[in-house]
């Protein structure tokens, strides 16, 4: 096959057209025209004033072919640019509904955290009792303290009475011990004096 260059289709293809042909039409033209200025005879001129009408008819129907597709191509540029744009928004969007769902993540996360903390306290206060029960519990410890401050002053009372009633009769038991021993005294002096007399009265 005929190699041909990137700069020939190019060339071929600004001459073509859309490649449909129109510069062998425009050829075609040409020559019917030179043919038609030398044609002889008048059915030979008709005949190639036919065929250049034709021909014309060819390059506007082709030429309206590409004006049509020229249309539809800004057409189709516009609409590509539309769905660029469409499709810019809705990226945008969707990093928008991206950050905002990290958003809600990270809350949510927090949220996890507090309540995961919130349980580990309510665990630890259901150990202890509420502050309502440990006031009574308190109110009943003052007043059992109470009663047994009340109840050590009796007893220091009751031992420093018994200790008083001690220290009287152990007054009490020296005095008995005194007289015990004077009454003993003075029985040995009047038996010693009775035996004095005897002795003196058998003499």
């Amino acid at each position: 096959g005929v190699f041909l260059s990137d700069e020939v289709i190019r060339k071929r293809l600004l001459i073509d057209g859309d490649g449909a042909g129109d510069d062998r039409r425009i050829n075609l033209l040409v020559k019917s025209l030179i043919k038609w200025c030398n044609s002889g005879s008048q059915e030979e001129g008709y005949s190639q004033y036919q065929r250049m009408l034709s021909t014309l008819s060819q390059c506007e129907f082709s030429m309206g072919k590409t004006l049509l597709v020229y249309d539809m191509n800004l057409r189709e540029m516009e609409n590509y640019e539309k769905i660029y744009k469409d499709i810019e928004n809705s990226i945008a969007a969707a990093h928008e509904k991206i950050s905002e769902c990290k958003k809600q993540i990270l809350q949510a996360k927090r949220i996890r955290k507090n309540r995961q903390e919130y349980d580990a306290l309510a665990k630890v206060i259901q150990h202890h009792p509420d502050r309502h029960e440990t006031l009574k519990q308190l109110e009943a410890l003052g007043k059992e303290l109470q009663h047994l401050s009340h109840t050590k002053e009796n007893v220091e009372d009751k031992l420093e009475l018994r200790r008083k009633q001690f220290h009287v009769l152990l007054s009490t038991i020296h005095e008995l011990q005194q007289t015990l021993e004077n009454d003993e005294k003075l029985s040995e002096a009047e038996e010693s004096q009775e035996i004095q007399m005897e002795t003196e009265t058998k003499q």
